[in-house]
Parts: structure tokens; sequence; C-alpha cells
């Protein structure tokens, strides 16, 4: 059976999906470029809409144009961050590793919902691995479609 921090680990998995997911179906909806920027700490992401002729800046937290999130606290502004340090259920679950279009730590998705990588250019997908005590995921981003799929990489004991 899976331990309670396995599930957690599972929930993790499940929100990030439904972010990359939520970003690509805003850029459809909306018709612009959107991005799923992974912190390099490993503690989140973020939701923002970057202009086409951005596409090739580095992520600045000072100037991003961050998604509107309904749920989030008023002291966020309506940012949409997952800062997985913040959730009592996510504590343990960081982000360890992200390979995404040659090196990038963002997806992006332009206005049809294909990804796109620096400069405009069709993107080529990659991996996102999140990590806890009790387990690892893989997440891995198909080129062009954006589409997911998860793999269990390990189980790992608890002491």
């Amino acid at each position: 059976l899976s331990s309670k921090g396995d599930f957690d680990t599972q929930a993790a998995v499940r929100a990030l999906i439904a972010d990359i997911t939520f970003a690509q179906s805003d850029a459809l909806a909306n018709q612009g470029f959107r991005r799923v920027h992974f912190f390099a700490d490993g503690s989140g992401w973020c939701l923002v809409r970057v202009a086409e002729e951005d596409l090739s800046d580095p992520f600045d937290p000072a100037v991003a144009d961050y998604v509107y999130d309904p749920l989030a606290s008023n002291a966020e502004r309506g940012a949409y961050v997952v800062d997985l340090r913040e959730s009592q259920r996510f504590s343990s679950v960081r982000v360890q590793a992200v390979e995404l279009d040659g090196g990038a730590r963002a997806l992006t998705f332009d206005e049809l919902g294909g990804t796109v990588g620096a400069g405009g250019l069709p993107g080529t997908g990659g991996r996102i691995v999140l990590t806890s005590p009790q387990s690892t995921y893989q997440v891995d981003v198909s080129p062009v479609t954006g589409k997911v799929r998860v793999t269990r990489l390990s189980t790992n004991p608890t002491p």
C-alpha cells in the first residue's frame, strides 16, 4: 500500500498536470502565449503571460505578467503561483529536475495550444521530476502537442 506521503506526492503531480493543462487551455482561449515557469530552487512553479517578442527573455519575477488565480490569497494579489513549501500537504515535495526545450526551466504554449521554445520555434518537449522522501515521479511533456505522461520512478522507503 502507498503511504500518506506518497498520496501527497501523487496529489502534487496531479496539481502540476492540471496547471499545465490550464496554461495550454488559457493560451487557446485568450489567443496568447502562456508559460509554466519552474523556480530554480525546486519550490514550485507559476503561470505567466508572455508576449511573443519576449519568448527568449529570462524569467524575472519582479516584472512577470502572472495569470490571475481566483483561488489565490489576497496577499498574492491573485498571482498564479504554486509554492509547494507553503502547502502543508505538499511541503515535502520538490521539483527535482526540469529539462524542457533544450534546457529551459519553462513550458510555453502558443495561441494554438502548441509548445514553443525560445524564439517561437516548435517546442521539443522534455521532463519534470517531482520527488519527496516517499516517492519520485516523472512528468514527460511531448514535443509540439504538450501531451503529458506520468511515470513513477521510485518508491522511497519511509524512515
